[in-house]
């Protein structure tokens, strides 16, 4: 498998996955700075020319809950999925689609101060989407209980970047926890070890 990604993006979220299933992967840069996701090659991979992406042979596909399904399924031994006929893979799947179809366009709705009618709006309301998100997390410490999935992967990254980065959510104690929980995780790290040294070497290109 090859990963197309560029520090500093969403497809963090797939280096850290891609670490956690522990298969061997490339990994691609693609120069956003210059706009090398424009680049009819890449646009081949993905049409929207949008990082992460990933190709797996003549398989391509891009958004992150799709590659992290993708992999998970390509990966069981890592463990990051519940098989199918699993009670379990009905919360699951649930979870791994919520971040895009939910939480996204929450953090967005909030940072922008757009009013709009819960009844008009998909994920409902920024409110409801984290008392749903509060409400999940009661049991842990995972979404799935005991065993980390990646539904945590795509749960955890976008609270992480909506606590740190965007700082649309205050994070309840629980809220807390669960995201400390996922980054203490070797993979996480190793992945922020990839991000840095790409971010050294192109400061080193620089000069």
């Amino acid at each position: 498998m090859k990963l197309y990604w560029a520090p500093h993006t969403r497809a963090f979220r797939i280096l850290w996955l891609m670490e956690e299933a522990g298969a061997p992967y490339e990994r691609e840069v693609v120069d956003i700075r210059t706009g090398a996701q424009d680049d009819p090659a890449f646009r081949r991979i993905n049409p929207m020319g949008k990082v992460p992406a990933l190709s797996d042979g003549d398989a391509h596909l891009a958004e992150s809950g799709a590659i992290c399904a993708y992999v998970a399924e390509q990966v069981p031994a890592a463990g990051l999925a519940p098989p199918v006929g699993d009670p379990l893979r009905a919360r699951y799947l649930y979870w791994m689609f919520f971040s895009a179809g939910c939480m996204e366009p929450a953090f967005l709705q909030k940072l922008k101060g757009i009013e709009l009618p819960k009844v008009s709006a998909g994920w409902g309301s920024f409110d409801l989407v984290m008392e749903v998100v509060e409400e999940a997390l009661k049991d842990g410490p995972y979404l799935l209980g005991e065993a980390f999935s990646a539904a945590d992967i795509m749960l955890a990254m976008d609270l992480w970047y909506a606590i740190t980065l965007l700082k649309v959510v205050t994070p309840t104690p629980r809220v807390a926890a669960y995201v400390a929980r996922c980054t203490a995780r070797p993979a996480f790290h190793r992945a922020e070890a990839i991000e840095a040294a790409e971010l050294a070497a192109r400061a080193a290109a620089a000069g």
